[in-house]
């Protein structure tokens, strides 16, 4: 599966890794943080499914991002629940979601209009501990968005990187 995703910032990550001990109980906590933008599916051929989604970023500009808080899917459509993740805000993220859609079409349930940015942090916990961490306030980080990622997710590597400049 490849996609394009949000390299976040060593602050985000560094948020998710505090909060490392209170995820222990969850099924899978993740340690590569990201903010998936845009499923893309499979390629035969990969160079083509990459050109093209570079040439759909062509003359986006940079787009300011904000982690605003911890909240919880407690019933995704995917995998299990429930997934706790760090809620970013970002129009401009949003918006580049939408042109992604527009040229790929939506997977779903995930995105489209159901489309929520976030960065994972666990899933497959209980529901109450879910809760606790959403109630929990946490600084805000913000940061501009300058690149994405085109990644291959059978491998979990990029593949490329895009950079945003108008």
């Amino acid at each position: 599966m490849y996609s394009v995703t949000v390299p976040v910032p060593g602050r985000v990550r560094e948020l998710a890794d505090a909060l490392y001990p209170e995820l222990i109980g969850f099924d899978t906590v993740r340690d590569d943080h990201s903010c998936l933008l845009k499923r893309l599916g499979e390629a035969d051929h990969v160079t083509q499914l990459q050109h093209r989604t570079h040439r759909v970023l062509e003359g986006i500009s940079p787009v300011e991002a904000r982690v605003t808080g911890i909240d919880f899917f407690a019933d995704p459509p995917l995998g299990s629940a429930p997934v706790v993740y760090l809620a970013v805000e970002s129009p401009g993220l949003e918006a580049i979601h939408a042109r992604l859609v527009e040229e790929f079409g939506t997977v779903a349930g995930l995105e489209g209009e159901d489309y929520v940015p976030h960065v994972t942090m666990a899933r497959g916990g209980d529901e109450p501990t879910a809760r606790r961490l959403a109630d929990r306030e946490i600084e805000p980080v913000e940061w501009t968005v300058g690149e994405l990622e085109f990644r291959d997710g059978t491998d979990g590597v990029s593949v490329s990187r895009v950079v945003l400049s108008a």
